[in-house]
């Protein structure tokens, strides 16, 4: 994750072919629920961050550089979609289109994962710098500020840009469990 970034503006067209490609992610139904609210305006992200920071706060922020980010990205996604879809005959299975509740895998955060994953190795790919954060609890406020619709949910933010330099976070020294620690081949450990 990248926490320092260039404000040079990243061109429409490019954006534009990040989020398109990054959608085409995996889809329970093919439901494509994940959709992008895009704040590439510095008015937009002003609003974004006032929102989201108290002015003691933000000032007390450890990584400053994070406020440069050209491009904001919040993931979205639509439970009721879900829902909707798997109550349409070809997808029809007992319960799943009655309500979001009958879900054993709530798929919309599943399938909101996969995109924002995928956005994240395309601006890997493309030398943007990227940095996934939660909105935690100005979920409800971030959605009232930019007119989100109540049914929608807001899964992260992502910020982009061109990197610079900075510190690494708290948990960037913490190793990465073996290949073999997390693979299981024909059945789970007993131990």
């Amino acid at each position: 994750m990248v926490r320092a970034f260039a404000p040079d503006p990243i061109p429409a067209a490019d954006l534009n072919q990040l989020l398109d490609t990054a959608r085409r992610g995996p889809s329970a139904g093919n439901t494509q629920a994940t959709e992008f609210l895009v704040l590439d305006d510095p008015g937009g992200r002003e609003r974004y961050w006032s929102t989201t920071f108290t002015p003691t706060g933000r000032e007390a922020f450890r990584w400053q550089g994070l406020f440069a980010a050209p491009v904001l990205v919040i993931v979205t996604t639509r439970p009721d979609s879900y829902r909707e879809r798997y109550s349409e005959t070809d997808k029809a299975r007992p319960g799943l289109g009655e309500s979001t509740e009958q879900w054993p895998v709530p798929f919309w955060w599943v399938d909101a994962g996969a995109v924002v994953q995928n956005l994240l190795l395309l601006a890997g790919e493309r030398g943007l710098g990227a940095c996934l954060f939660g909105i935690f609890d100005h979920e409800a406020a971030v959605k009232n500020k930019f007119g989100v619709p109540d049914d929608v949910r807001l899964v992260a933010t992502i910020a982009l840009g061109r990197p610079l330099d900075d510190e690494p976070g708290r948990s960037a020294n913490r190793a990465r469990p073996l290949l073999s620690e997390v693979s299981h081949y024909g059945v789970w450990p007993s131990n």
